[in-house]
């Protein structure tokens, strides 16, 4: 092989490596971010916050309707997200595994204080069927689209006000798959529980908010 044929080789090689780094970057960019945060890279963990933090905290709001918990339960999220990072499973995605320690986080709270003003219906339990059942209810398909609602300004503050009513299970899978926009898969490690589960909650949770938009709809 002469000089010149190899040079283009080892250049071919620098080239095909740097194509790869860049694709790993671009396929799994938060997997390179946790990868350098357990380097020790702390610009890494500031651009983790960066990206998350504004959509932590507006489902951490929605869930507590306390801003200021809100704000320090998003702090606490990362918190805790650092100092677990050698037990992040690679085989779920960031966005799910902060979620998840969102929820859990809320539901710490929710059970150290009781600021929520108490409803009339356990929040083990649906209020339509069996929460818990296997057997999946598919997400029907009604009129009113609560994705779609949250984005007209005007109605934002029945919407709150109507999320605040529903019990805090419910709550968590409407925000996460009408709000956040996060597959039935996901919701179910976020939430550790059945897909059938996560897809029943949806449905019950979707029910009562349509029931409790009804009159505002209607208008």
């Amino acid at each position: 092989m002469s000089h010149v044929e190899r040079s283009d080789m080892i250049g071919q090689w620098a080239r095909d490596a740097v194509n790869f780094t860049q694709g790993i970057c671009v396929d799994n960019p938060d997997k390179v971010l946790v990868n350098r945060c357990l380097a020790g890279d702390d610009y890494a963990f500031s651009e983790i916050i960066g990206r998350y933090k504004g959509k932590l905290y507006n489902y951490i709001l929605r869930m507590t309707s306390d801003a200021e918990d809100a704000e320090d339960l998003t702090q606490e999220v990362f918190i805790r997200m650092y100092s677990s990072l050698d037990s992040f499973r690679r085989q779920s995605s960031l966005n799910t595994w902060l979620f998840r320690i969102a929820s859990n986080i809320c539901i710490d709270s929710y059970r150290r204080n009781k600021k929520h003003k108490a409803i009339a219906y356990s929040l083990d339990e649906p209020a339509f069927g069996d929460d818990s059942s296997e057997s999946s209810h598919e997400a029907p398909d009604i009129s009113y689209e609560p994705h779609r609602v949250f984005m007209r300004i005007e109605t934002a503050g029945q919407i709150e006000n109507a999320l605040k009513k529903l019990p805090e299970k419910l709550r968590e899978v409407v925000l996460l798959y009408d709000v956040e926009g996060i597959s039935y898969e996901e919701i179910a490690q976020i939430a550790d529980c059945p897909l059938g589960t996560v897809k029943s909650r949806l449905f019950n949770g979707r029910a009562q908010l349509r029931k409790l938009l009804t009159d505002y709809t209607s208008n």
